[in-house]
C-alpha cells in the first residue's frame, strides 16, 4: 500500500516536469520556423500568425463554450491572454535590433523574479544563485552594454509579461485547463492581432506564409503551452518559475542537433549549472509541500 502511495506520487511529479520539458523542445523548434518568417512579415506579423492560428487551434480541441463562465473566471482568463499575447509580440520585437542571446537572458528576469517572490527558505536563493549563474555564463551578457535600447526596453517588457503570464496561468489554470488556455489564447490572439495587421497588412494572408504560421502555431504556442498548462496546475509558482531555466539548455541542444552549433566546455558547465538549481528547486518545493502536510 505504501509502494503503490509512493509510486503515485512519483507520477504526480514526472508528469508536470515531462509536460514542462516537452513544451519548451516543442517551442525551440517552433522558433527556428518563426525566424525565416520574419522578412516576410515582421515580428509582428509572425506573431499575429503564430497566436490566431494556437487560438484557431485550441478553441476546436478544447470547445470551451460547453462550459459557461463567471465574472470573475473570465477576467482572470482575459488577463492571462493579454499577458500571453503580451509576452509573445514584445518578444519578437525585441529580436529585431537585439541577439537571441541577450534577449532571452532579459526576459528571463521575469519568471526568476516569480521565483524569488515565493521563496521563503536559505536553500532556494542559494538555488536561483545557481541559475542565474548558469544563464550568466551561458548567455553572452557582457555584451549588453551595447544593445539597442529600444530592443532592450521590449525585452524587459516581455519579461514582465511572463512574470504574469505565470501567474495568471496558475490562477487561471483552476477554472479548467482546456478552457483557460483556449480561452486565453483567443483573448491573446485579439491583444497581438491589431500590431500584426498594421505592419503586415495583405501580406500575412500570403499561402505560403499561412502554411509556415500554421506550423508555427502548433510548435510554439499550441502545443508549448497546452503542456505549461498541465504542469502550472501542479507545480508551485517557484518551482515552475526555475524550471523554465531549462530553455537555454534546451536551445542548446537544439541547436547542436539541427544546426551543428558545438558549445565550449565553459557553456557546457553552465547547462550544468542551469539543470541543477532546475532539480534542487524541485526538489526542495516538493519537500516543502511534504512536511507543511505532516504538520498539524
Amino acid at each position: 500500500m505504501v509502494r503503490h502511495i509512493e509510486r503515485a506520487g512519483a507520477s504526480a511529479t514526472l508528469l508536470p516536469v515531462v509536460a514542462l520539458v516537452a513544451g519548451m523542445v516543442s517551442l525551440q523548434s517552433g522558433a527556428a520556423l518563426a525566424k525565416s518568417l520574419f522578412p516576410a512579415v515582421g515580428a509582428a506579423g509572425v506573431s499575429s500568425l503564430r497566436v490566431g492560428f494556437s487560438a484557431l487551434i485550441l478553441l476546436a480541441v478544447w470547445r470551451p463554450w460547453r462550459r459557461s463562465l463567471g465574472l470573475r473566471e473570465a477576467g482572470i482568463i482575459a488577463l492571462y491572454g493579454a499577458a500571453l499575447g503580451m509576452m509573445n509580440l514584445t518578444f519578437y520585437l525585441a529580436l529585431r535590433t537585439i541577439p537571441l542571446g541577450p534577449a532571452v537572458a532579459i526576459e528571463f528576469l521575469g519568471p526568476l523574479a516569480v521565483a524569488l517572490s515565493d521563496s521563503r527558505r536559505a536553500a532556494d536563493f542559494a538555488w536561483i544563485g545557481l541559475a542565474i549563474l548558469g544563464l550568466g555564463l551561458l548567455l553572452p551578457l557582457r555584451d549588453a552594454g551595447g544593445l539597442d535600447p529600444v530592443g532592450v526596453a521590449y525585452a524587459l517588457v516581455a519579461a514582465l509579461a511572463w512574470a504574469l503570464y505565470i501567474v495568471f496561468g496558475q490562477r487561471a489554470g483552476r477554472v479548467d485547463g482546456g478552457q483557460a488556455v483556449s480561452l486565453g489564447m483567443l483573448a491573446a490572439a485579439l491583444v497581438v492581432a491589431p500590431f500584426g495587421l498594421a505592419s503586415s497588412g495583405a501580406a500575412l494572408f500570403d499561402p505560403a506564409t499561412l502554411v509556415l504560421g500554421f506550423g508555427i502555431a502548433v510548435l510554439s504556442s499550441a502545443l508549448p503551452y497546452s503542456l505549461e498548462m498541465v504542469a502550472l496546475r501542479r507545480l508551485t509558482r517557484q518551482a515552475f518559475g526555475v524550471m523554465m531555466s531549462l530553455e537555454p539548455a534546451i536551445a542548446a541542444l537544439a541547436a547542436l542537433i539541427l544546426l551543428g552549433e558545438r558549445l565550449s566546455p565553459l557553456q557546457w558547465l553552465a547547462i550544468g549549472c542551469v539543470i541543477a538549481a532546475s532539480a534542487g528547486i524541485t526538489a526542495g518545493g516538493r519537500r516543502a509541500a511534504k512536511a507543511a502536510a505532516m504538520t498539524p
